[in-house]
Formats: C-alpha cells, structure tokens, sequence
C-alpha cells in the first residue's frame, strides 16, 4: 500500500552524509550547504561516532532540515531516531526486521529499506516500508562491501511496487542519465556532493540533472 509519510518529489536528490569526505568541514557546514543546493532529503551515516556524538550530531543535521523542510532520516540506529525524533530511519536486509522497526517507529515515521532484488523489494512494502534504496547501480568507493545491482533489476524492482524508489550508489553527474527510463524517483548520493569542492554547486547541478533525466 501506498504510503503517506513521504512523496516521490522528496527523495529527487537524496543525500546520504559521509564525513570522511570532508577535508576540514563541518558536517554541519556541508549539510547546510547541499540543502542550499537543493537536496531534498538528507540521511545521517555516521558509522564511526560514538552514541553521544551520534545523537548530538543527529539534533544539529536534524534542526538545518527542518528550515529547510526537507525530512531528515537517520541510517540504521533506531535508538538514535527515537532519541532525536528524527523523521524517519533506514535500515537494510541485515539490520533490524522491516516490521519490526515499523512496530517500534509507529505508523507516522518514514522507514526507508535497501533492496537488491524484487523480492527483497515485494517484502519490504509489505512489512511497512515507505521508500527503498536500490544499490549499489554503478561501482562504488564509498561502501566497500555493497552488491552492484543492474539496471534491469533496478527496473523490475521499481515495476513490482507502488513506493517510491531512490537509486544509491556510485552516482554521480558524469552517469545519472543512465537511470533514465528506470521508474526510480530520485537518487542517492554521497561523494557526488560532500567530496566535491563546492558542495552548494555540486548539489545544484545533481537537481538540475535530475529533473532533466528522469
């Protein structure tokens, strides 16, 4: 069933938050300025940071989003969603159950959910999902451990049911045309934005292509 949590519209330029690629900026900073830029929702991925940072860091990111009225969504730690009030989690296929994070978030929070295949895809909109992040489309540096996904798969996926459906992965603006015709509503990127030099611009572009090419 078709959920009301989110709109296909803001998942267009999903920006998933890597501080690794950084080089001195705040993380702060960086949101604020891929948010100036255009992204319309921003995930907090911080692997390294202890919970106390964690949370700390999740109430800043968390307070620039909602002046920027773009839902703010924390990476795989349900206690630290529930601790900040954030808008929403994401989990994947080894993380906690889709329907057991939906039971514990109640039925208003968003609740995103990696996919790499229809049936991960079917059972996710089954068990509450609101959105799914199919990945990883094109290699990628950033996750070392991710599944390359193919483009037809990314299609059957996005064919098999009526959520909408962010593309991660190794996307950037040299090959996002390439996701064009795949029914995906936007896409999800990390180095595209944060590693680049002028991150306000780099965010701009990424809108502007999307908009364009899918």
């Amino acid at each position: 069933m078709k959920s009301a949590n989110i709109t296909a519209d803001a998942l267009q330029l999903y920006a998933v938050t890597d501080s690794r690629w950084l080089n001195g900026t705040s993380l702060a900073a960086a949101v604020e300025k891929a948010l100036a830029g255009g992204v319309t929702c921003v995930q907090l991925r911080e692997k390294h940071l202890s919970f106390d940072e964690f949370l700390r860091t999740a109430k800043e990111i968390k307070a620039l989003c909602q002046n920027y009225h773009v839902p703010f969504i924390v990476d795989d730690n349900l206690d630290i969603a529930l601790a900040c009030d954030a808008d929403g989690l994401h989990i994947g296929q080894n993380d906690m159950p889709a329907a057991k994070a939906r039971e514990l978030l109640g039925p208003d929070k968003i609740l995103g959910v990696s996919a790499q295949t229809a049936q991960q895809a079917i059972a996710a909109c089954r068990d509450g999902a609101d959105y799914l992040g199919v990945g990883a489309v094109f290699p990628t540096g950033t996750k070392t451990d991710a599944v390359e996904v193919p483009l037809d798969t990314l299609k059957a996926i996005t064919a098999a049911v009526d959520i909408p459906v962010v593309a991660i992965g190794g996307i950037g603006a040299d090959n996002i045309a390439q996701l064009s015709g795949t029914g995906i509503a936007g896409a999800a990127v990390v180095s595209a934005i944060f590693a680049q030099e002028d991150i306000k611009k780099a965010a701009a572009n990424l809108r502007q292509l999307i908009a364009k090419e899918l």
